[in-house]
């Protein structure tokens, strides 16, 4: 190989790239839960907008969906370090790197793209609109969460907080805005929603896993929820 051929492919490495602090901003949106922001930053097709950006490939989209890789990872660790729970943030990274291998289009790509920065979004706006709490309702949420798996009674929460069943409810309300057993549901179906997008686990399974009395109350509260069955949800995702 020539000089100039190994010249010609290095050129890259000379184009002045874009200023971090677009970057910045933009990972601070989604980390901050700012859905309108990011929103209008994928309406605008920022992610196609290759200007001040490297170019990680020859092929377009090849490209594309390693600038997504990239995007990923810095979401993933910042949203981590922002409270979202690791394991969480991982599984939904896993997910929507997999996702690249079944598209094929430039287009494609950034429908991918801003599946995923909207659903990190989504996650972290939850998260710090739970900021604030009094102590007895943080230690509720992060019993929920840590046991999410288990069956949780409110009489439970009340215990590991520390109060009366008719303060925790009262105040659960008051802070979080929607009783404390209506969270609990929602928590478990974020999770269940994770699980059919993600695993080959059965509905019943994932029933099961999730400590639902039976599968028709899962689907039952699932599609309450969602809007739709599980069955649906995962043929739609």
């Amino acid at each position: 190989m020539s000089y100039n051929q190994d010249k010609n492919i290095h050129t890259d490495e000379y184009d002045e790239h874009r200023s971090t602090d677009e970057e910045t901003l933009f990972l601070n949106a989604v980390a901050s839960g700012d859905i309108d922001y990011v929103r209008q930053n994928c309406d605008d097709h920022r992610f196609l907008d290759s200007t001040g950006v490297g170019r990680l490939s020859v092929d377009p989209v090849l490209n594309l969906k390693y600038h997504m890789v990239v995007t990923t990872a810095l979401v993933t660790r910042k949203c981590i370090a922002k409270g979202l729970e690791p394991e969480r943030a991982f599984r939904m990274s896993d997910y929507y790197i997999r996702k690249l291998d079944q598209v094929k289009t430039e287009a494609e790509v950034e429908a991918a793209h801003n599946s995923m920065v909207l659903d990190f979004t989504g996650k972290m706006r939850f998260i710090n609109r739970d900021r604030g709490l009094s102590r007895p309702i943080t230690r509720c949420v992060n019993y929920i969460y840590s046991h999410i798996y288990e069956r949780i009674t409110v009489s439970e929460l009340a215990t590991h907080a520390g109060v009366s069943k008719s303060y925790l409810s009262r105040e659960f309300v008051r802070e979080i805005g929607i009783p404390v057993s209506n969270y609990i549901r929602e928590k478990k179906i974020e999770i269940a929603e994770e699980l059919l997008k993600n695993t080959d686990d059965s509905i019943l399974e994932i029933a099961m896993k999730l400590s639902f009395a039976s599968q028709s109350h899962f689907i039952d509260i699932f599609k309450s929820i969602t809007g739709s069955t599980p069955k649906q949800y995962r043929s739609q995702n």
